[in-house]
Protein backbone atom coordinates (compact mmCIF):
# COMPACT_ATOMS: atom_id res chain seq x y z
CA UNK A 1 0.00 0.00 0.00
CA UNK A 2 1.26 3.40 -0.96
CA UNK A 3 2.14 6.10 1.83
CA UNK A 4 -0.70 8.69 0.72
CA UNK A 5 -3.19 5.32 0.58
CA UNK A 6 -2.10 4.66 3.67
CA UNK A 7 -2.69 8.12 5.21
CA UNK A 8 -5.63 8.85 3.31
CA UNK A 9 -7.22 5.45 5.19
CA UNK A 10 -5.75 6.29 8.51
CA UNK A 11 -7.45 10.27 8.26
CA UNK A 12 -10.68 8.34 7.05
CA UNK A 13 -10.68 5.71 9.98
CA UNK A 14 -9.92 8.23 13.30
CA UNK A 15 -13.39 10.33 12.62
CA UNK A 16 -13.80 12.84 15.16
CA UNK A 17 -10.71 11.82 16.64
CA UNK A 18 -9.31 15.17 15.69
CA UNK A 19 -5.71 14.32 16.14
CA UNK A 20 -3.77 13.08 13.23
CA UNK A 21 -3.97 16.44 11.03
CA UNK A 22 -4.26 14.77 7.23
CA UNK A 23 -2.34 18.05 5.99
CA UNK A 24 0.99 17.11 7.35
CA UNK A 25 2.98 13.52 6.62
CA UNK A 26 2.68 11.52 9.09
CA UNK A 27 5.51 8.44 10.01
CA UNK A 28 4.04 5.50 11.52
CA UNK A 29 6.07 3.25 14.39
CA UNK A 30 4.97 -0.27 15.33
CA UNK A 31 6.99 -1.25 18.88
CA UNK A 32 7.21 -4.44 20.89
CA UNK A 33 8.25 -3.68 24.12
CA UNK A 34 9.46 -7.09 25.81
CA UNK A 35 12.25 -8.15 28.82
CA UNK A 36 15.29 -8.92 27.73
CA UNK A 37 18.80 -10.21 28.87
CA UNK A 38 21.72 -7.62 28.42
CA UNK A 39 24.89 -7.45 29.92
CA UNK A 40 25.15 -3.50 30.43
CA UNK A 41 27.69 -2.86 33.12
CA UNK A 42 29.54 -6.63 32.38
CA UNK A 43 26.83 -9.13 34.01
CA UNK A 44 23.64 -10.44 33.07
CA UNK A 45 20.38 -8.93 33.68
CA UNK A 46 16.86 -8.21 33.06
CA UNK A 47 16.12 -5.17 30.88
CA UNK A 48 12.86 -3.51 28.87
CA UNK A 49 13.45 -4.13 25.25
CA UNK A 50 11.57 -2.39 22.13
CA UNK A 51 11.91 -3.90 19.09
CA UNK A 52 14.97 -5.76 20.56
CA UNK A 53 16.32 -2.40 20.85
CA UNK A 54 18.34 -0.95 24.05
CA UNK A 55 17.95 1.81 24.21
CA UNK A 56 15.18 1.72 22.10
CA UNK A 57 14.71 3.25 18.44
CA UNK A 58 14.84 6.95 17.93
CA UNK A 59 12.07 9.13 16.10
CA UNK A 60 13.44 11.06 13.87
CA UNK A 61 10.49 13.55 12.72
CA UNK A 62 10.02 16.90 11.00
CA UNK A 63 7.91 20.14 12.79
CA UNK A 64 4.50 19.56 11.97
CA UNK A 65 4.71 15.75 11.30
CA UNK A 66 1.75 13.80 12.77
CA UNK A 67 3.51 10.57 14.63
CA UNK A 68 1.88 7.28 15.04
CA UNK A 69 3.34 4.55 17.31
CA UNK A 70 1.32 1.01 17.92
CA UNK A 71 2.74 -0.48 20.79
CA UNK A 72 2.46 -3.80 22.24
CA UNK A 73 3.25 -3.87 25.56
CA UNK A 74 4.52 -7.85 26.10
CA UNK A 75 5.43 -7.31 30.07
CA UNK A 76 3.68 -8.77 32.39
CA UNK A 77 2.28 -5.88 34.15
CA UNK A 78 0.94 -1.76 32.78
CA UNK A 79 2.96 -0.25 30.84
CA UNK A 80 2.88 3.60 29.10
CA UNK A 81 5.62 5.53 27.52
CA UNK A 82 5.76 9.64 27.46
CA UNK A 83 7.08 12.19 24.76
CA UNK A 84 9.10 14.34 27.09
CA UNK A 85 8.98 18.09 25.74
CA UNK A 86 6.64 17.28 23.24
CA UNK A 87 3.83 19.86 23.88
CA UNK A 88 0.86 17.79 22.46
CA UNK A 89 -0.93 20.89 21.66
CA UNK A 90 -4.62 20.64 22.43
CA UNK A 91 -4.14 16.99 23.21
CA UNK A 92 -3.16 15.84 26.98
CA UNK A 93 -4.97 12.80 26.05
CA UNK A 94 -1.82 11.29 24.17
CA UNK A 95 0.86 12.65 27.38
CA UNK A 96 1.74 9.50 28.34
CA UNK A 97 1.46 10.21 32.26
CA UNK A 98 -0.72 8.27 34.49
CA UNK A 99 -2.78 11.37 35.18
CA UNK A 100 -4.43 11.59 31.75
CA UNK A 101 -4.33 7.91 30.42
CA UNK A 102 -5.44 4.39 31.43
CA UNK A 103 -2.09 2.32 31.16
CA UNK A 104 -1.42 -0.20 28.04
CA UNK A 105 -2.78 -3.74 29.88
CA UNK A 106 -0.06 -6.79 29.53
CA UNK A 107 -0.67 -8.30 26.27
CA UNK A 108 -2.58 -5.68 24.71
CA UNK A 109 -1.71 -2.69 22.18
CA UNK A 110 -2.34 1.16 21.70
CA UNK A 111 -1.77 3.59 19.32
CA UNK A 112 -0.88 6.79 20.04
CA UNK A 113 -1.23 9.40 18.11
CA UNK A 114 -0.14 13.21 18.10
CA UNK A 115 1.77 15.87 16.43
CA UNK A 116 5.19 17.56 16.73
CA UNK A 117 3.18 20.96 16.34
CA UNK A 118 5.32 24.08 15.61
CA UNK A 119 7.86 22.65 17.43
CA UNK A 120 11.70 21.38 16.94
CA UNK A 121 14.54 20.49 18.78
CA UNK A 122 15.70 17.49 20.86
CA UNK A 123 13.73 15.33 22.85
CA UNK A 124 13.11 12.12 24.91
CA UNK A 125 10.82 9.37 25.77
CA UNK A 126 10.35 6.97 28.80
CA UNK A 127 8.14 4.93 30.30
CA UNK A 128 6.41 6.68 33.47
CA UNK A 129 4.44 3.36 34.72
CA UNK A 130 6.34 1.59 37.91
CA UNK A 131 10.33 2.19 37.61
CA UNK A 132 10.45 0.93 33.76
CA UNK A 133 12.67 3.66 33.47
CA UNK A 134 15.41 2.09 35.37
CA UNK A 135 14.78 -0.76 33.19
CA UNK A 136 14.93 0.80 29.44
CA UNK A 137 12.32 1.50 26.98
CA UNK A 138 13.82 4.83 26.41
CA UNK A 139 14.85 6.73 23.71
CA UNK A 140 15.23 10.05 21.18
CA UNK A 141 13.28 11.68 19.86
CA UNK A 142 14.31 14.56 17.39
CA UNK A 143 12.13 16.99 15.33
CA UNK A 144 14.03 18.28 12.45
CA UNK A 145 13.10 21.84 10.99
CA UNK A 146 11.03 22.12 8.26
CA UNK A 147 13.06 22.91 4.85
CA UNK A 148 12.19 26.20 4.03
CA UNK A 149 12.75 27.60 7.65
CA UNK A 150 16.65 28.73 8.08
CA UNK A 151 18.42 27.15 10.60
CA UNK A 152 21.47 29.08 12.48
CA UNK A 153 24.23 26.84 11.53
CA UNK A 154 25.19 24.80 8.19
CA UNK A 155 23.82 21.03 8.27
CA UNK A 156 26.30 18.73 9.67
CA UNK A 157 27.90 15.92 8.04
CA UNK A 158 25.69 13.85 10.37
CA UNK A 159 22.96 14.16 13.18
CA UNK A 160 23.82 11.71 16.05
CA UNK A 161 21.74 10.66 19.55
CA UNK A 162 23.63 10.48 22.55
CA UNK A 163 21.56 9.00 25.74
CA UNK A 164 23.88 9.29 28.64
CA UNK A 165 22.27 7.84 32.04
CA UNK A 166 23.14 6.42 35.41
CA UNK A 167 22.55 2.85 35.38
CA UNK A 168 21.45 -0.38 38.01
CA UNK A 169 22.40 -3.59 38.22
CA UNK A 170 19.30 -4.73 39.99
CA UNK A 171 16.14 -4.78 37.80
CA UNK A 172 13.19 -2.12 37.77
CA UNK A 173 11.06 -4.79 39.61
CA UNK A 174 13.94 -5.08 42.43
CA UNK A 175 14.13 -1.23 42.30
CA UNK A 176 10.47 -0.91 43.13
CA UNK A 177 10.08 -3.66 45.69
CA UNK A 178 13.01 -1.47 47.71
CA UNK A 179 10.99 1.44 47.15
CA UNK A 180 7.42 0.12 48.28
CA UNK A 181 9.30 -1.33 51.28
CA UNK A 182 9.81 2.81 52.05
CA UNK A 183 13.78 2.86 51.30
CA UNK A 184 15.35 4.88 49.19
CA UNK A 185 17.90 3.51 46.20
CA UNK A 186 21.33 3.30 47.00
CA UNK A 187 23.88 5.18 44.65
CA UNK A 188 24.09 3.41 40.64
CA UNK A 189 26.40 1.08 39.53
CA UNK A 190 27.63 3.02 37.05
CA UNK A 191 27.27 5.48 33.64
CA UNK A 192 26.03 4.45 30.46
CA UNK A 193 26.26 5.95 26.54
CA UNK A 194 23.89 4.39 24.73
CA UNK A 195 23.27 1.29 26.65
CA UNK A 196 27.26 0.84 26.44
CA UNK A 197 30.57 1.81 29.05
CA UNK A 198 33.80 0.93 26.67
CA UNK A 199 36.59 -1.03 28.48
CA UNK A 200 39.29 0.62 27.16
CA UNK A 201 40.60 -2.82 25.85
CA UNK A 202 41.43 -2.16 22.06
CA UNK A 203 38.34 -4.42 21.36
CA UNK A 204 35.25 -1.40 21.76
CA UNK A 205 33.42 -0.55 18.68
CA UNK A 206 32.69 2.87 17.97
CA UNK A 207 29.27 4.36 18.77
CA UNK A 208 30.14 6.86 16.20
CA UNK A 209 32.33 7.65 13.55
CA UNK A 210 33.39 10.91 11.91
CA UNK A 211 35.37 12.03 8.67
CA UNK A 212 38.41 14.31 9.33
CA UNK A 213 37.16 18.03 9.02
CA UNK A 214 33.77 17.69 8.94
CA UNK A 215 31.54 18.78 11.21
CA UNK A 216 29.18 17.07 12.87
CA UNK A 217 25.64 17.20 15.50
CA UNK A 218 25.20 15.77 18.51
CA UNK A 219 21.61 15.38 20.45
CA UNK A 220 22.73 14.69 24.31
CA UNK A 221 20.54 13.45 26.98
CA UNK A 222 20.62 12.10 30.36
CA UNK A 223 18.04 9.72 30.09
CA UNK A 224 19.28 8.47 33.75
CA UNK A 225 17.80 7.38 37.10
CA UNK A 226 19.63 9.51 39.88
CA UNK A 227 22.49 11.76 38.98
CA UNK A 228 23.54 14.59 36.86
CA UNK A 229 25.73 14.06 34.55
CA UNK A 230 29.03 16.13 32.86
CA UNK A 231 29.50 15.11 29.24
CA UNK A 232 32.70 15.74 27.24
CA UNK A 233 34.55 14.91 24.09
CA UNK A 234 38.81 13.91 24.85
CA UNK A 235 40.12 17.21 22.45
CA UNK A 236 37.19 18.58 20.98
CA UNK A 237 35.12 21.64 22.11
CA UNK A 238 31.50 21.57 21.58
CA UNK A 239 29.38 24.56 20.47
CA UNK A 240 25.90 24.52 21.59
CA UNK A 241 23.03 25.16 19.02
CA UNK A 242 19.97 23.83 20.75
CA UNK A 243 18.39 23.10 24.29
CA UNK A 244 15.14 21.27 24.37
CA UNK A 245 13.52 23.15 21.50
CA UNK A 246 15.04 26.48 21.19
CA UNK A 247 17.93 27.64 19.69
CA UNK A 248 20.83 29.22 21.99
CA UNK A 249 23.16 31.49 21.78
CA UNK A 250 26.38 29.64 19.82
CA UNK A 251 28.93 29.41 22.86
CA UNK A 252 31.86 26.81 23.12
CA UNK A 253 32.23 24.70 25.89
CA UNK A 254 34.74 21.82 26.86
CA UNK A 255 32.14 19.81 29.03
CA UNK A 256 28.37 20.27 29.70
CA UNK A 257 26.25 18.88 32.42
CA UNK A 258 23.34 17.41 31.59
CA UNK A 259 20.83 17.17 34.59
CA UNK A 260 18.49 14.23 34.39
CA UNK A 261 15.52 14.67 31.40
CA UNK A 262 17.68 17.61 29.65
CA UNK A 263 18.87 17.62 25.99
CA UNK A 264 21.49 19.78 24.79
CA UNK A 265 22.95 20.00 20.90
CA UNK A 266 25.83 20.69 19.98
CA UNK A 267 28.41 21.02 16.90
CA UNK A 268 31.52 18.82 16.91
CA UNK A 269 34.63 19.32 14.09
CA UNK A 270 36.54 16.94 13.92
CA UNK A 271 39.81 18.71 13.70
CA UNK A 272 42.37 16.41 15.54
CA UNK A 273 44.20 13.78 14.59
CA UNK A 274 42.39 11.28 12.95
CA UNK A 275 42.37 8.05 15.72
CA UNK A 276 40.01 6.97 18.36
CA UNK A 277 38.80 9.71 21.37
CA UNK A 278 36.85 9.02 24.43
CA UNK A 279 33.14 10.51 24.99
CA UNK A 280 32.84 10.26 28.45
CA UNK A 281 30.22 11.10 30.70
CA UNK A 282 30.60 10.98 34.58
CA UNK A 283 28.47 11.54 37.84
CA UNK A 284 28.20 15.00 39.47
CA UNK A 285 27.85 16.04 42.98
CA UNK A 286 28.31 12.77 44.60
CA UNK A 287 31.45 11.52 46.91
CA UNK A 288 31.77 8.77 44.33
CA UNK A 289 32.46 9.82 40.82
CA UNK A 290 31.05 6.65 38.16
CA UNK A 291 32.18 7.32 34.80
CA UNK A 292 31.45 6.13 31.50
CA UNK A 293 32.88 6.19 28.08
CA UNK A 294 32.10 5.93 24.26
CA UNK A 295 34.23 5.80 21.72
CA UNK A 296 34.38 8.41 18.59
CA UNK A 297 36.65 7.28 15.95
CA UNK A 298 37.81 8.79 12.93
CA UNK A 299 37.46 7.04 9.56
CA UNK A 300 40.75 5.51 8.45
CA UNK A 301 42.25 6.91 11.81
CA UNK A 302 44.98 5.01 13.55
CA UNK A 303 45.34 4.87 17.12
CA UNK A 304 43.45 3.79 20.28
CA UNK A 305 41.91 6.78 22.54
CA UNK A 306 44.08 7.70 25.23
CA UNK A 307 44.16 6.37 28.70
CA UNK A 308 44.19 9.15 30.41
CA UNK A 309 40.47 11.07 30.29
CA UNK A 310 39.71 14.62 30.35
CA UNK A 311 38.98 15.97 33.67
CA UNK A 312 35.02 17.11 35.01
CA UNK A 313 34.42 19.97 36.86
CA UNK A 314 34.05 20.26 40.97
CA UNK A 315 31.36 22.43 42.51
CA UNK A 316 27.89 23.83 41.95
CA UNK A 317 28.93 27.26 41.38
CA UNK A 318 30.77 25.95 38.23
CA UNK A 319 27.33 24.30 36.88
CA UNK A 320 25.27 27.66 37.96
CA UNK A 321 27.51 29.83 36.12
CA UNK A 322 27.10 27.49 32.99
CA UNK A 323 23.44 27.74 33.84
CA UNK A 324 23.91 31.60 33.56
CA UNK A 325 25.74 31.40 30.29
CA UNK A 326 23.06 29.83 28.50
CA UNK A 327 20.73 32.20 25.98
CA UNK A 328 17.90 32.61 23.79
CA UNK A 329 18.99 32.75 20.28
CA UNK A 330 16.74 36.08 19.60
CA UNK A 331 17.37 36.15 15.70
CA UNK A 332 17.26 32.59 14.50
CA UNK A 333 13.72 31.14 13.96
CA UNK A 334 12.58 27.82 15.34
CA UNK A 335 9.44 26.29 14.08
CA UNK A 336 7.70 29.28 12.35
CA UNK A 337 9.59 32.17 10.70
CA UNK A 338 9.36 34.62 12.78
CA UNK A 339 12.48 35.35 14.99
CA UNK A 340 12.00 33.91 18.39
CA UNK A 341 12.72 36.83 20.26
CA UNK A 342 9.82 38.50 18.66
CA UNK A 343 7.82 36.46 21.77
CA UNK A 344 8.58 39.07 24.88
CA UNK A 345 7.64 37.64 27.36
CA UNK A 346 9.47 39.83 29.73
CA UNK A 347 6.83 42.39 29.41
CA UNK A 348 3.67 40.15 29.95
CA UNK A 349 2.36 41.00 33.37
CA UNK A 350 2.19 37.84 35.68
CA UNK A 351 -1.41 37.05 36.64
CA UNK A 352 -0.39 34.14 39.45
CA UNK A 353 2.68 33.41 41.36
CA UNK A 354 3.33 29.59 42.68
CA UNK A 355 5.91 28.61 44.84
CA UNK A 356 6.89 24.87 45.00
CA UNK A 357 8.59 23.30 47.85
CA UNK A 358 9.85 20.00 47.59
CA UNK A 359 10.67 17.69 50.68
CA UNK A 360 11.49 14.13 52.13
CA UNK A 361 9.26 13.10 55.09
CA UNK A 362 7.97 9.84 56.34
CA UNK A 363 4.42 9.07 55.84
CA UNK A 364 3.43 5.85 57.95
CA UNK A 365 7.11 4.82 58.55
CA UNK A 366 8.01 4.83 54.81
CA UNK A 367 9.58 7.10 52.71
CA UNK A 368 7.78 9.65 50.74
CA UNK A 369 8.14 12.76 48.27
CA UNK A 370 5.99 16.23 48.31
CA UNK A 371 5.54 19.20 46.92
CA UNK A 372 4.02 21.74 49.28
CA UNK A 373 3.14 19.21 51.87
CA UNK A 374 1.09 16.81 49.44
CA UNK A 375 2.43 13.73 47.68
CA UNK A 376 1.26 12.47 44.69
CA UNK A 377 -0.65 9.18 44.22
CA UNK A 378 -2.36 8.28 40.79
CA UNK A 379 -5.84 7.14 41.20
CA UNK A 380 -7.64 4.37 39.19
CA UNK A 381 -9.22 6.52 37.16
CA UNK A 382 -6.59 8.90 35.33
CA UNK A 383 -7.57 12.37 36.41
CA UNK A 384 -8.35 13.41 33.28
CA UNK A 385 -11.01 11.26 32.08
CA UNK A 386 -12.63 11.80 35.32
CA UNK A 387 -12.82 15.17 34.71
CA UNK A 388 -14.12 14.88 31.22
CA UNK A 389 -16.88 12.26 32.58
CA UNK A 390 -17.83 14.77 35.11
CA UNK A 391 -17.32 12.64 37.56
CA UNK A 392 -13.60 14.54 38.84
CA UNK A 393 -15.18 15.26 42.36
CA UNK A 394 -14.83 11.25 42.80
CA UNK A 395 -11.24 11.04 42.03
CA UNK A 396 -9.80 14.11 43.29
CA UNK A 397 -10.05 17.92 44.49
CA UNK A 398 -8.29 20.94 42.95
CA UNK A 399 -6.56 23.54 45.36
CA UNK A 400 -5.05 20.21 47.15
CA UNK A 401 -2.12 22.60 48.00
CA UNK A 402 -2.13 26.30 48.19
CA UNK A 403 0.40 28.45 45.71
CA UNK A 404 2.89 29.05 49.34
CA UNK A 405 4.02 25.85 51.10
CA UNK A 406 2.88 25.45 54.54
CA UNK A 407 4.99 26.24 57.60
CA UNK A 408 5.56 22.39 58.42
CA UNK A 409 6.06 21.74 54.76
CA UNK A 410 9.49 20.02 55.09
CA UNK A 411 8.52 17.51 58.02
CA UNK A 412 4.94 16.67 57.05
CA UNK A 413 2.93 15.63 54.25
CA UNK A 414 -0.22 14.01 53.25
CA UNK A 415 -0.91 11.21 50.82
CA UNK A 416 -3.32 11.83 47.87
CA UNK A 417 -4.20 13.04 44.37
CA UNK A 418 -2.12 16.59 44.11
CA UNK A 419 -4.39 19.08 41.44
CA UNK A 420 -3.77 22.17 40.61
CA UNK A 421 -6.59 24.44 39.13
CA UNK A 422 -5.37 27.11 36.85
CA UNK A 423 -6.91 29.52 34.30
CA UNK A 424 -6.87 29.28 31.00
CA UNK A 425 -4.56 31.90 28.95
CA UNK A 426 -3.18 33.03 32.47
CA UNK A 427 0.87 33.85 32.33
CA UNK A 428 2.41 32.20 35.76
CA UNK A 429 5.27 32.48 37.32
CA UNK A 430 6.86 29.40 39.17
CA UNK A 431 9.37 29.46 42.01
CA UNK A 432 10.95 25.99 42.75
CA UNK A 433 12.33 26.19 46.22
CA UNK A 434 15.15 22.95 47.43
CA UNK A 435 15.83 22.86 50.75
CA UNK A 436 17.43 19.53 50.49
CA UNK A 437 21.20 18.69 49.90
CA UNK A 438 20.65 17.20 46.39
CA UNK A 439 20.36 18.71 43.34
CA UNK A 440 16.24 18.26 41.84
CA UNK A 441 15.12 18.42 38.18
CA UNK A 442 11.88 19.54 37.25
CA UNK A 443 9.90 18.63 34.17
CA UNK A 444 6.74 20.72 32.97
CA UNK A 445 4.18 19.00 30.23
CA UNK A 446 2.19 20.38 28.02
CA UNK A 447 4.65 23.75 27.48
CA UNK A 448 7.55 25.35 27.14
CA UNK A 449 8.83 27.62 29.86
CA UNK A 450 11.44 30.64 30.12
CA UNK A 451 14.11 29.85 32.90
CA UNK A 452 14.71 33.00 34.10
CA UNK A 453 16.30 32.51 37.59
CA UNK A 454 18.18 30.10 39.55
CA UNK A 455 20.07 31.28 42.59
CA UNK A 456 20.90 30.15 46.05
CA UNK A 457 19.06 30.34 49.30
CA UNK A 458 15.38 31.25 49.63
CA UNK A 459 13.02 33.44 47.01
CA UNK A 460 11.42 36.36 47.92
CA UNK A 461 9.53 38.97 45.13
CA UNK A 462 12.44 40.89 45.13
CA UNK A 463 14.55 38.42 43.84
CA UNK A 464 12.49 39.36 40.46
CA UNK A 465 15.08 41.98 39.69
CA UNK A 466 17.84 39.41 39.37
CA UNK A 467 15.64 37.51 36.19
CA UNK A 468 16.75 37.33 32.85
CA UNK A 469 13.69 39.02 31.16
CA UNK A 470 15.33 39.28 27.76
CA UNK A 471 16.71 36.02 26.92
CA UNK A 472 16.20 33.28 29.06
CA UNK A 473 15.87 29.72 27.18
CA UNK A 474 12.41 28.56 26.51
CA UNK A 475 12.44 24.70 27.40
CA UNK A 476 10.67 21.96 29.78
CA UNK A 477 13.25 21.48 32.21
CA UNK A 478 14.93 23.49 35.03
CA UNK A 479 17.48 22.29 38.14
CA UNK A 480 17.52 23.40 41.17
CA UNK A 481 20.67 23.16 43.21
CA UNK A 482 20.73 22.68 46.89
CA UNK A 483 19.75 24.80 49.36
CA UNK A 484 18.62 27.17 46.42
CA UNK A 485 15.66 28.46 44.29
CA UNK A 486 14.69 28.28 40.54
CA UNK A 487 11.86 30.59 38.72
CA UNK A 488 10.43 29.94 35.63
CA UNK A 489 7.53 32.03 33.62
CA UNK A 490 4.90 30.65 31.27
CA UNK A 491 1.44 31.35 29.55
CA UNK A 492 -1.02 28.09 30.00
CA UNK A 493 -2.56 28.87 26.23
CA UNK A 494 -2.61 24.59 26.64
CA UNK A 495 -6.34 23.52 27.97
CA UNK A 496 -5.64 20.07 29.15
CA UNK A 497 -4.04 18.14 32.28
CA UNK A 498 -0.67 18.52 32.46
CA UNK A 499 2.14 16.97 35.11
CA UNK A 500 4.40 18.92 36.66
CA UNK A 501 7.09 16.40 38.09
CA UNK A 502 10.91 15.41 39.09
CA UNK A 503 12.79 14.25 36.78
CA UNK A 504 14.26 11.89 39.17
CA UNK A 505 11.84 8.17 38.56
CA UNK A 506 12.25 7.28 42.56
CA UNK A 507 11.09 10.79 43.66
CA UNK A 508 7.92 10.62 41.13
CA UNK A 509 7.06 7.47 41.90
CA UNK A 510 6.85 8.48 45.76
CA UNK A 511 4.88 11.14 45.17
CA UNK A 512 6.77 14.42 43.97
CA UNK A 513 4.76 15.54 40.87
CA UNK A 514 1.24 17.21 40.36
CA UNK A 515 -1.37 18.19 37.95
CA UNK A 516 -2.44 21.30 36.76
CA UNK A 517 -5.84 20.79 34.98
CA UNK A 518 -6.63 23.85 32.52
CA UNK A 519 -10.35 23.76 31.76
CA UNK A 520 -11.88 23.80 28.36
CA UNK A 521 -14.80 26.02 30.00
CA UNK A 522 -16.01 26.82 26.25
CA UNK A 523 -16.24 22.85 25.44
CA UNK A 524 -14.83 23.76 21.88
CA UNK A 525 -12.58 21.90 19.57
CA UNK A 526 -10.72 25.50 19.19
CA UNK A 527 -9.32 24.93 22.41
CA UNK A 528 -8.97 21.13 22.98
CA UNK A 529 -9.16 17.84 20.99
CA UNK A 530 -12.32 15.35 22.21
CA UNK A 531 -11.09 12.39 23.94
CA UNK A 532 -10.27 9.92 20.92
CA UNK A 533 -12.60 7.44 20.24
CA UNK A 534 -9.17 5.01 20.64
CA UNK A 535 -8.65 6.28 24.63
CA UNK A 536 -8.52 3.37 27.10
CA UNK A 537 -10.54 3.37 29.61
CA UNK A 538 -10.52 2.29 33.22
CA UNK A 539 -11.66 3.16 36.87
CA UNK A 540 -14.94 4.46 37.24
CA UNK A 541 -15.27 5.84 34.28
CA UNK A 542 -14.92 2.42 32.32
CA UNK A 543 -18.58 1.44 32.15
CA UNK A 544 -19.81 4.82 31.72
CA UNK A 545 -21.28 6.59 28.82
CA UNK A 546 -19.28 8.92 26.36
CA UNK A 547 -19.71 12.67 27.04
CA UNK A 548 -21.13 14.93 24.15
CA UNK A 549 -18.37 16.01 22.09
CA UNK A 550 -17.03 19.35 21.99
CA UNK A 551 -18.65 21.89 19.82
CA UNK A 552 -16.89 24.54 17.50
Amino acid sequence: MSGMMHLLLLCLSLGTISVVHCGDPTIFFEWNVSHGTLSPLGSPQQVILINGQFPGPNINSTTNNNVVVNVFNNLDEPFLLTWSGIQQRKNSWQDGTLGTMCPIPAGTNFTYHFQVKDQIGSFIYYPTTAMHRAGGAFGGLRVNSRPLIPVPYDTPEEDYTVLIGDWYKKSHIALKQQLDSGRTLARPDGVLINGKDAKGDGKDEPLFTMKAGKTYKFRICNIGVKSSLNFRIQEHWMMLVEMEGSHTVQNTYQSLDVHLGQCMAVLVTADQTPKDYYMVASTRFTKTVLTGKGILRYENGKGPADSELPEAPEGWAWSLNQFRSFRWNLSSSAARPNPQGSYHYGRINITRTMKLVNAATQVDGKLRYSINGVSHVDPETPLKLAEYFGVGDKVFKTGSIKDDPPADVDTKAVILPNVVDQTHRDFVEIIFENHEKSLQTWHVSGYAVFAVAIEPGTWTPEKRKNYNLLDAVSRHTIQVYPNSWAAIMTAFDNPGMWNIRSENPERRYLGQQLYVTVPNTARSIRDEYNMPDSALLCGIVKELPRPPPYGK
